[in-house]
């Protein structure tokens, strides 16, 4: 890996911080320019930023906190590798999060949320590439979920969809996952409309429990290829 990739355009015109270190190695990260069990050293990565360690420094606690690297006292910063068992619990987390998210929203989605939702999907239905596809299909479910009006319960869905997002990329393409996803989408988008609540919740719930158990059964098929 180049560690110019991880640069981003937007940061060569402007003073970099933490912030924007961050967001540079989060972004390699989940697009898999950076792949799990790598190990980020500080003094490349400042070198390659154009910084000193400090904001790398603290670039690499923003991560840790997120689940997305960690800090080993003596290997240094090491990207987060998630087990199946990992992946399992994290959907098992997700369901209820997600459901409480929708069912609140529900009474206040309006004629331009379900607009905005029904665009990201038509955008998703010619959307070629995993990485893309990936983003619009968080894009959808956060239209959706920020109705809710719950700041703290969005940051920690954000957080758990970071860290399992990169993994759905890896089998996006090899599950032909796309179209049935679409199609749970489309339905779930019309329960909404309708103020549907039990109707909505109870498809959101079968389409994590599916998305999870899809990923899960992958990643076991991984590691037991990895122990033969």
């Amino acid at each position: 890996m180049e560690l110019q990739e991880l640069v981003l355009p937007e940061l060569k015109n402007f003073k970099t911080t933490p912030t924007l270190v961050a967001e540079a190695l989060r972004n390699g990260i989940l697009k898999g320019v950076i792949r799990a069990g790598q190990t980020l050293r500080q003094e490349e990565l400042a070198a390659a930023f154009g910084v000193s360690r400090i904001p790398v420094r603290e670039a690499f606690r923003q991560l840790e906190a997120e689940g997305l690297i960690k800090i080993h006292p003596h290997r240094g910063a090491v990207v987060s590798s998630l087990s199946a068992f990992e992946v399992q619990e994290l959907f098992e987390i997700r369901g209820p999060l997600e459901t409480t998210a929708l069912r609140l929203a529900i009474p206040n989605l309006t004629g331009l949320d379900f607009q905005k939702a029904a665009r990201i999907l038509d955008l998703a239905d010619r959307e070629e590439t995993s990485s893309r596809w990936g983003e619009l299909n968080w894009d959808f479910h956060a239209t959706l979920y920020a109705a809710a009006g719950r700041p703290r319960l969005l940051g920690m869905l954000v957080n758990l969809e970071q860290n399992v997002d990169r993994y759905m990329r890896l089998v996006l393409t090899g599950l032909d996952y796309q179209q049935h996803s679409q199609a749970e989408h489309r339905a779930l988008l019309a329960a909404c409309r309708e103020k549907g609540v039990e109707k909505a919740v109870t498809l959101l719930s079968g389409h994590i429990e599916a998305a999870g158990q899809k990923l899960t059964a992958y990643l076991r098929q991984a590691e037991e290829g990895e122990r033969q």
